[in-house]
């Protein structure tokens, strides 16, 4: 018998896009008899107590919209044993990036359908599950540049919101600890990663998996802003690893904090959203999301 789904959908991610793409999907899924009911969501939190009601009615999940979206709904359903499909559809998209989620309606129709679950980490941040990255420094600011933009999307806007960012950019004074040890270091950011992508298709953790039990805890340190554009420039291809400045940890629990004078105030950013402000405490959840993916590729 058909699976049967309820998709929760954002219509503010990437303005009318996620209902507009739900359509050529919903008859892929009807069309094969599955049962499927649209519920749209006031916001994240409203997203995520539809999730949880749905689920509860033993429906597949599909959370339908950008990474905020996706992560909310894949939060929300975290530890209960729940399905969980990804419908890319906002302006980043780097969740379903990183898992491997077709964007084209018929090979993602295929895969919701008829695809074995996958068990994969999520991240508890400061009490609240997400699935992606926990980042706190130029790019949370650049996150809320481009949260704000109203006339550019995708790429564009998370690119002119970062260069916004940096051009006002003063170095942080960080103390980062990960699993009890601690690290104390000025620079631009540090990003908890348990999905490599970040920022629109920025490569930022190239060996960080979904499913290893671990955190990649990227360190970018200071450096002259000439050179931290390269660095951004690097992104896409994850070579920026490469450079001296920027250090790779592993761990099951990173806690981010901001030392040096007081006043300052930094945002923290989890899955293209701006939960608070430091300091910020994010652990690894083992296998604690069912997610319909593709099976993961060996390592290269």
């Amino acid at each position: 018998m058909p699976r049967a789904f309820t998709a929760v959908v954002n219509p503010a991610a990437g303005g009318s896009a996620s209902a507009a793409s739900l359509i050529p999907l919903a008859r892929a899924l009807r069309d094969a008899g599955a049962d499927l009911v649209v519920e749209y969501s006031r916001g994240l939190d409203h997203a995520a107590d539809l999730a949880r009601a749905a689920a509860s009615a033993g429906r597949v999940v599909l959370g339908v919209g950008g990474d905020g979206m996706v992560g909310r709904v894949g939060g929300a359903l975290t530890g209960t044993g729940a399905l969980f499909g990804v419908v890319p559809a906002g302006r980043g998209n780097d969740i379903a990036r990183q898992l491997g989620v077709p964007s084209e309606p018929a090979a993602l129709a295929r895969l919701l359908l008829d695809g074995e679950p996958r068990a994969v980490d999520a991240v508890e941040a400061n009490g609240t599950a997400v699935l992606g990255s926990v980042y706190a420094g130029v790019d949370a600011v650049a996150n809320a540049n481009a949260n704000a933009s109203r006339l550019l999307r995708g790429s564009a806007a998370y690119y002119v919101g970062a260069l916004r960012a940096i051009v006002a950019w003063r170095p942080a004074d960080y103390r980062v600890t990960v699993d009890g040890a601690e690290h104390r270091f000025r620079g631009y950011s540090v990003v908890a990663a348990n999905s490599g992508y970040y920022g629109s298709n920025k490569h930022i953790a190239p060996d960080a998996r979904v499913d290893d039990g671990l955190l990649d805890v990227v360190l970018v340190r200071s450096a002259p802003k000439p050179l931290f554009f390269a660095v951004m420039r690097e992104l896409e291809a994850g070579t920026h690893v490469r450079r001296p400045q920027v250090d790779v940890l592993r761990g099951r629990e990173v806690r981010i904090e901001l030392t040096g004078p007081p006043g300052r105030t930094l945002p923290y950013g989890a899955d293209g959203e701006l939960p608070g402000v430091l300091p910020v405490t994010a652990r690894i959840l083992p296998k604690a999301l069912r997610v319909l993916a593709p099976a993961p590729q060996p390592p290269n």
